[in-house]
């Protein structure tokens, strides 16, 4: 019989099949699925809890610092069945990353398992027998300082986003947060957009010219290209001599449209002496880049690859797990031994021996924290596994991600690019210029590089972030064999006019580089930081473009003015800072937390700022002046502008005006605000009158898009004046009791009266140009397409909340477009109802699906539905977050989004609740008949007083706190009810 075995706990299922083979027969391994407790929400504290000092945040800020952690429902399944293995397990390996997460995780484990065995941490960066092997032999004990600097940073998010967000929430709107990583990510894409906005384009001319040695047209050539460098040796404006207001910042002298013109036609008249003035040669090096850092790896493959952050880091994820990389979160870019001799033989056997250096390169990153120092992302294993090797495993992304990964690992080990880069000046000239006082003598210059050993360059070229006035790495360029003195002829010369571009947007690749050289945050959250600034609506993305929306104005120029430490930069990287230091040992997390909340000599406090914000003038936070007579506005619904009409009265209510949703703040310029604010007003048009009912067909343009709908005519004026009034007199004149009864009948009617008939139109169709006989189409849906032959019933096409279709009794069809309601025939009907109903939703109603979920045990599928994709196991519907596609969805990341859904806990208990109030609407209608009902919410009342002290005792207080506003609401709304009710 065997005996016990040993007990390995990693993070993620998709480890343990190859950890397991790795480690042999005598180890079991099961995996945590991530964190498996977290600090509890404050609403789901136990009721003997929430009033203390632990109540606003699950953080006892009062008494150390000292967080309530909780496992979630979602994790107890799993921590039972981790229990069940230990109990008969003789070690326990706690087999976590390595950085702080991991580590913390390990600590948790340790906290909740209460192992009675001996426990290691097993920790490795690479999944290959000999690291899993290695790791196995060489455990340690967890790092407590590793864990204190994670907890420190939970806390420290805890406190900002819980003290911040509140904040948020009352002066801008609902549903905002605030942290202090994403609230400094925002401000830097908001300040870029500010720049955009305030930029001023400025216009400037230059010369082109096409020059040919041949001094005859003997060939084909097209010559070389040369710019316009100097005129009489005055140098010539190009776009980085203009600062952002438009003016010019240096001596240079700008070009205008006719002094261009007239001297590039003066320049390409015959008999124009064109020689060149010089020629210089310089020796050209081009250095490899680093292996790949997390950060690195995000920008480049948002390059190249196209991916977002979380891709990127998703799929590294899933090469990690399986054993192809190695670990993907790292601030080093240095290489192990073994990994520098498996680069160097791979680019000696593949590319030559000359493609080597004598020694290894070395590469040293920031080193902020020597215990996160991991090695570089780099192929695992000792030798590497060339992309060629792996064609027929990895497929689509993972693929694109580890040919990337190994270009750069081998091409970090190759020899620089080597070459010649020839610098030719051109002089055209002197010669009369149309417009100067004097001849002009052109000085154009050109320039090639000649790779002649291309060393890395065999492997892997680096890309590069758009610069609107940097230089360029050179490109491969030949010009001809020149020399002093040489003649050249020249093919053509053109002018070309120019306007300086703003800064660009952020890209995500960008927005990296610049908070990893901020120090804002660590890597390894970017990610998740950009994913969080997306999915709150701070930005969205163009492209590959990052444009913030208004409210990210709002939130920022709130922050900006009364929390200005919390989004200073030099702040927010000095916490990163401490943070490591904490990690290291060298600072005691209780003392810091209490210098950052409750203040310092260096620091204020977060508790100090929120306690003397003073008054905040919403209004004002949600303004931005576009000119002294136009305003514009963030409001509930959305921006809008605010215009003061001239001659206007000083309490006069100003006028506003809608902006497109599709217009980016750096287009909302003065021009572009006034051109709104003279736009036509779109009004309610009338198209014509319904023949059958004499009503007038009206088009609109509604919150929810346009539509048509019907109306009753504006009643003539009568010649006689008082003889409409005199009609409807009997209706409401009358004696005494005859009074009473129209007004019932009046509230009868009101709450009865038809609705008018309203329509959608089609996204085929335009609000300025739909007649009136489409109009009349629109309103008399649905259409009756004939009768099914079978069953007689009719079938109907019409538009729904999914999508136009085909309706027969009970059945329906879904159809390819709007317009075939109006065209689809009944044989085109029937066949499409002789379809199976989901047959064609069958075959793809599941976008992605993957292996069994680890906590439900049910496959999980991505599905497409009302709100957009999402993740499903049957069990749990998580949806995809925006700005993440369905490609970037892999298993682990599906398993993550499930397990985070569970982790948030049902709330059906809040929805119960919030329906109770409804209830008493009825008692409006006929509160005699329903007075009875008036007893229920008092009889939940003492119950909800009774209700005993224990954990469970959150969600009923929860619920009993949703119900109790409503009951005491009732007597206010219904006062008559109340009087009379002790009479029954």
């Amino acid at each position: 019989m065997p005996g016990p075995k040993k007990l390995v706990i990693v993070e993620s299922p998709t480890k343990v099949k190859s950890i397991a083979q790795y480690l042999g027969d005598g180890f079991e391994v099961q995996a945590s699925v991530g964190h498996i407790r977290d600090l509890i929400e404050p609403k789901n504290l136990p009721a003997e809890l929430k009033t203390g000092s632990l109540g606003k945040f699950s953080v006892d800020v009062e008494k150390g610092f000292a967080p309530y952690y909780v496992v979630s429902d979602a994790k107890k399944k799993t921590v039972a069945e981790l229990k069940k293995a230990l109990a008969g397990a003789s070690e326990l390996y706690l087999a976590t990353d390595e950085d702080r997460e991991g580590e913390a995780i390990a600590w948790h484990l340790l906290e909740v398992l209460k192992p009675k065995v001996p426990v290691h941490r097993m920790v490795f960066h690479e999944i290959t027998r000999e690291a899993i092997e290695k790791a196995r032999d060489n455990t340690r004990q967890i790092d407590g300082a590793l864990v204190d600097a994670q907890e420190t940073r939970r806390i420290l998010d805890r406190l900002y986003g819980y003290e911040v967000s509140p904040v948020l929430w009352r002066k801008i709107g609902p549903g905002l947060s605030a942290g202090r990583v994403q609230s400094a990510a925002t401000r830097l894409v908001v300040e870029r957009e500010r720049e955009r906005l305030a930029f001023t384009a400025a216009g400037y001319w230059d010369l082109t010219a096409q020059f040919s040695p041949e001094l005859e047209q003997l060939s084909k050539s097209e010559g070389f290209e040369s710019r316009l460098a100097r005129v009489n040796g005055e140098r010539i404006a190009s776009g980085r001599d203009f600062d952002e207001n438009g003016a010019l910042k240096s001596k240079a002298t700008p070009l205008d449209e006719a002094g261009a013109t007239a001297l590039a036609a003066a320049l390409a008249a015959p008999g124009v002496d064109i020689t060149v003035a010089s020629v210089d040669s310089k020796p050209y090096t081009r250095r490899p880049a680093a292996p790949f850092t997390t950060s690195t790896l995000q920008q480049e493959a948002s390059r190249k690859l196209r991916f977002s952050a979380r891709q990127t880091m998703s799929v590294a994820q899933s090469l990690y797990e399986n054993g192809y990389i190695t670990y993907m979160r790292t601030d080093s870019p240095s290489l192990s031994q073994q990994a520098l001799n498996a680069a160097r033989s791979q680019a000696k056997s593949l590319y030559g021996a000359d493609t080597v250096p004598d020694k290894p390169r070395l590469y040293a990153g920031k080193g902020k924290n020597a215990q996160e120092a991991h090695e570089a992302i780099r192929p695992a294993g000792e030798t590497f596994r060339t992309p060629t090797q792996l064609s027929s495993t990895l497929r689509g992304n993972d693929f694109k991600l580890y040919d990337l990964i190994w270009k750069r690992t081998v091409a970090s080990q190759m020899a620089d690019a080597k070459g010649v880069t020839a610098s030719v000046t051109i002089a055209a000239g002197p010669t009369v210029v149309e417009g100067m006082t004097k001849p002009a003598l052109a000085e154009f210059t050109a320039s090639g590089t000649v790779i002649t050993f291309r060393g890395f360059l065999h492997a892997y070229e680096e890309g590069q972030d758009e610069d609107r006035n940097g230089l360029a790495e050179p490109a491969e360029a030949k010009l001809p064999p020149l020399k002093e003195g040489q003649l050249l002829r020249a093919i053509s010369v053109d002018a070309a006019g120019h306007e300086t571009s703003p800064p660009p947007r952020y890209t995500e690749a960008s927005l990296v580089k610049t908070l990893d050289e901020l120090g804002i945050g660590r890597p390894s959250t970017y990610a998740s930081i950009i994913s969080t600034i997306i999915d709150r609506g701070y930005v969205s993305p163009r492209g590959q473009a990052l444009v913030p929306s208004w409210i990210a104005f709002s939130v920022v120029r709130l922050l900006e003015d009364y929390f200005g430490d919390l989004v200073n930069y030099d702040f927010t990287a000095t916490l990163e800072n401490d943070l490591d230091r904490i990690a290291g040992g060298e600072e005691d997390r209780v003392d810091w937390l209490n210098g950052f909340y409750f203040g310092n000599e260096g620091h204020r406090g977060l508790r100090n700022v929120i306690d003397n914000l003073g008054d905040i003038d919403a209004r004002t936070v949600n303004s931005v002046v576009i000119a002294s007579d136009i305003t514009l506005r963030i409001g509930k619904y959305g921006p809008y502008l605010e215009v003061r009409e001239k001659g206007a009265e000083e309490d006069a209510v100003p006028r506003r005006v809608n902006i497109p949703a599709d217009l980016a703040p750096d287009e909302l310029t003065e021009s572009k605000a006034r051109e709104l604010i003279d736009a036509p007003v779109v009004v309610d048009r009338v198209i014509g009158v319904n023949p059958e009912t004499g009503k007038n067909v009206v088009a609109k343009d509604g919150r929810f898009g346009p539509y048509v709908t019907e109306i009753d005519p504006e009643p003539e004026a009568s010649a006689e004046g008082a003889a409409p009034a005199a009609e409807a007199a009997p209706v409401v004149v009358g004696d005494g009791p005859a009074k009473k009864a129209p007004a019932r009948k009046a509230a009868a009617k009101k709450s009865a009266a038809p609705k008018p008939r309203t329509a959608s139109l089609f996204k085929s169709m335009d609000l300025a140009t739909i007649d009136i006989e489409t109009a009349l189409r629109l309103l008399d849906l649905p259409r009756v397409v004939g009768d099914d032959p079978e069953s007689g019933e009719p079938i109907t096409a019409q538009n729904g909340k999914f999508g136009p279709y085909l309706k027969k009794g009970v059945d329906t069809r879904s159809i390819t477009s709007e317009d075939l309601i109006f065209e689809i025939d009944l044989p085109g009907a029937l066949e499409l109802f002789a379809q199976p109903k989901y047959g064609a939703r069958r075959a793809s109603s599941a976008l992605k699906e993957f292996e069994a979920d680890p906590e439900s045990g049910k496959p999980i599928r991505i599905k497409d539905g009302r709100f957009g994709a999402y993740v499903t196991d049957g069990v749990t519907n998580a949806t995809i977050p925006k700005g993440e596609t369905v490609d970037e969805v892999d298993f682990e990341r599906a398993v993550q989004l499930l397990a985070d859904k569970r982790a948030k806990g049902p709330a059906a208990p809040r929805k119960t609740a919030a329906k109770k109030a409804p209830a008493k609407k009825p008692l409006a209608k006929k509160p005699a008949a329903k007075k009875p009902a008036a007893k229920k919410p008092a009889a939940k009342k003492p119950a909800a007083e009774k209700v005993p002290v224990t954990k469970a005792a959150g969600a009923t207080a929860d619920s009993t706190g949703a119900a109790a506003p409503a009951a005491r609401k009732a007597p206010a709304k219904k006062a008559p009810v109340a009087k009379a009710a002790p009479t029954t």
